[in-house]
């Protein structure tokens, strides 16, 4: 019998009504291994009812008891490494080395989160005049949501989850219906770390799930990362609701990441970078290089050596020990990858390696591409100037460095970029001109680390803040100024003047 996946709902799993329901894929067979459970707009509800419930008192928590629950849930993932590993690639498809680097840097959020007491401190201004104190609080702001792509399915989570908790919140996890069997581990494991039933809860859903947490008047902060139209729905939807508070809404869209390579470039460590930035995790990630730019007579030279290394990338079941890229996640993506690259050929860009048609022995029926490189691509083609979140990599030559500058600043999206240089003029340069929000120099994969902040520019973010880090504190907390003096500092009489500082 088919396992049907379903909600975590107070503190326990709970068995969906709704009577809806979506296959899971195992994307290295093709074969479906599970069903998710779809929820109901009652189904959201009971969630929101639940951690609605729970939050007054897990708010009154004190930071330093919160904290010490998500060092013992660090401790559990620390000892279920490899099991969340193993439920990210039986579903997702990403080698199971990636997928304990997922896990890694996930958990790397957690530890952030577990110092929250340091974290939630704010300023004290000892009489600013007339026996008046200042201070600052930053208070949780009830029921949250977060909305996360399949790409992740743990890592993402971890991002919003364990920050919205620390500071005092209540959490539910809307997951991917592509890959939800994680979301279900992330709260076994809270349970077994002691979190009070209702903090933390899951509801499996589509659309449906999305548009009632959007809706619902007791979620007050909803956290979002997947493709930009999704994005951009979401900060829109948010921004209609009515209420005492606006929702607030940190919506993370899509991205086209550019890796610059000048001629003063370590040629082997820049084609190194490409192969694994491009085609690691299928290129299944918001932050992999899609576009190549060489700058000057480099261009050449890069993709001869490109050509050979993405065609003896080791395409296999992600489980095996060499493999270096798996299968996508669905057929339905396959195919649309598929037709990017088929537009690209239509559009005049030349297709030096191509992906399709790849069959992996033993997998027939599995979602796998191999790598696909096109060269001397154009800005107004559709292959560059739309995410194809997948295993191809575009090259784009340009005559200089205000060229390559010119590019991808002109470009919708600005989520992450990479220079590979030897010259730290050109590369200070490049840090402060580029219009993008996550920048690496001479590495591929900028992604800041869990005690910075991430996030892109332009059409990669909407909304104000950056994801986890400080950033992230101040996302899930209100900022409040508290102004006190006490009766025998107080002058008599009435006072008709503006305050100042005496």
């Amino acid at each position: 019998m088919t396992q049907l996946i379903q909600h975590y709902i107070g503190g326990r799993v709970t068995e969906s009504a709704s009577g809806r329901k979506q296959d899971v894929f195992n994307p290295a067979t093709g074969e479906v291994s599970a069903q998710v459970a779809l929820a109901s707009v009652e189904e959201v509800n009971a969630a929101v009812s639940a951690a609605q419930a729970a939050a007054p008192a897990w708010a009154d928590t004190a930071p330093l008891k919160r904290g010490r629950i998500l060092s013992k849930f660090k401790e559990l993932i620390e000892q279920h490494h490899d099991d969340l590993a193993a439920a990210i690639t039986r579903e997702h498809g990403k080698v199971f080395s990636d997928a304990k680097g997922e896990v890694t840097r996930g958990l790397e959020v957690v530890e952030f989160a577990c110092g929250i007491p340091q974290l939630m401190k704010t300023q004290f201004t000892d009489n600013i005049g007339g026996g008046i104190d200042n201070w600052q609080l930053r208070q949780p702001l009830g029921v949250t949501a977060g909305i996360t792509p399949f790409n992740f399915p743990f890592m993402v989570p971890m991002w919003m989850a364990p920050v919205a908790i620390a500071t005092g919140n209540t959490f539910i996890l809307k997951p991917s219906e592509r890959d939800p069997s994680p979301s279900l581990l992330i709260a076994d494991l809270l349970k077994r770390a002691g979190l009070p039933d209702g903090v933390f809860n899951v509801v499996q859903g589509d659309k449906v799930a999305v548009d009632a947490l959007l809706q619902h008047p007791q979620v007050n902060a909803v956290s979002f990362v997947g493709s930009t139209p999704i994005a951009e729905y979401i900060y829109t939807e948010g921004a209609k609701r009515k209420g005492p508070y606006p929702l607030r809404v940190q919506a993370l869209g899509g991205a086209k990441n550019h890796l610059v390579v000048m001629p003063d470039a370590n040629l082997e460590q820049a084609v190194d970078a490409l192969i694994g930035a491009a085609y690691g995790s299928a290129g299944e990630r918001c932050m992999a290089i899609s576009v190549a730019v060489a700058v000057g007579g480099v261009a050449d030279k890069l993709v001869e050596a490109l050509i050979p290394r993405v065609k003896a990338l080791k395409v296999k079941n992600g489980m095996e020990a060499d493999a270096e890229m798996g299968p996508v996640v669905t057929a339905q993506h396959k195919a649309k990858i598929e037709g990017y690259i088929e537009d690209g050929v239509q559009s005049g860009a030349r297709l030096l390696v191509d992906g399709r048609g790849l069959k992996v022995p033993g997998h027939d029926n599995g979602f796998f591409l191999g790598g696909t490189l096109f060269d001397h691509v154009t800005p107004e083609m559709k292959i560059y100037k739309e995410e194809i979140f997948g295993p191809v990599l575009c090259v784009v030559r340009v005559p200089d460095f205000a060229s390559a500058v010119q590019l991808i600043n002109a470009h919708e999206f600005g989520n992450g970029v990479s220079l590979f240089t030897s010259d730290g003029n050109t590369a200070r340069e490049f840090s402060r001109r580029i219009e993008v929000g996550m920048v690496g120099i001479n590495v591929p994969i900028p992604v800041p680390m869990a005690w910075h902040s991430f996030g892109g520019w332009k059409r990669s973010l909407f909304g104000d803040t950056h994801a986890y880090g400080e950033e992230g504190i101040r996302f899930y907390t209100r900022y409040k100024s508290v102004m006190q003096r006490w009766p025998d500092s107080i002058v008599k009489g009435a006072e008709f003047t503006m305050p100042v500082a005496k």
